[in-house]
């Protein structure tokens, strides 16, 4: 199984090596950005459907796994909620500079909320590794 997700990974590599290659060649052509587009599309769907498969497969390889699970999934459905309701809560204005206008409100709210939970994300990530860290040296 490996060998086949190593072969597999090698093919996803080559394949974006050479599209990379095609819009360097071409100077950057609608066709080549549309086919880096469609290209990077198909590989966010991809990793997307890849997690939630190995998420469901670990859940019924490992039944006590699902309480875990689960409460990440809260964790993250309350960051995500909190973040949107402050984002909601005031008015941001961003440039729109192509239109000489402000962008909707909207686009702005999904904007803030998208910042909020990346902060979050950050935050955690930093306070794991430290956590780690410290709990490792005192071994």
């Amino acid at each position: 199984m490996k060998k086949i997700l190593n072969v597999l990974l090698g093919i996803l590599m080559a394949v974006t090596v050479v599209l990379m290659g095609y819009a360097i060649a071409t100077g950057g052509s609608d066709a080549a950005i549309g086919a880096n587009l469609i290209w990077g599309y198909f590989l966010f769907v991809f990793a997307i459907a890849a997690a939630l498969f190995c998420a469901l497969f670990g859940m019924i390889e490992n039944p006590a796994g699902i309480k875990g699970t689960i409460l990440s999934v809260l964790l993250i459905l309350v960051v995500v909620g909190v973040s949107y309701f402050y984002a909601s809560g005031h008015t941001v204005n961003i440039l729109d500079l192509q239109n000489n206008g402000f962008f909707s409100r909207g686009e702005t709210v999904i904007t803030e909320t998208s910042i909020l939970v990346t902060y979050v994300a950050f935050v955690a990530a930093f306070v794991t590794a430290l956590v780690t860290e410290v709990w490792g040296a005192f071994k």
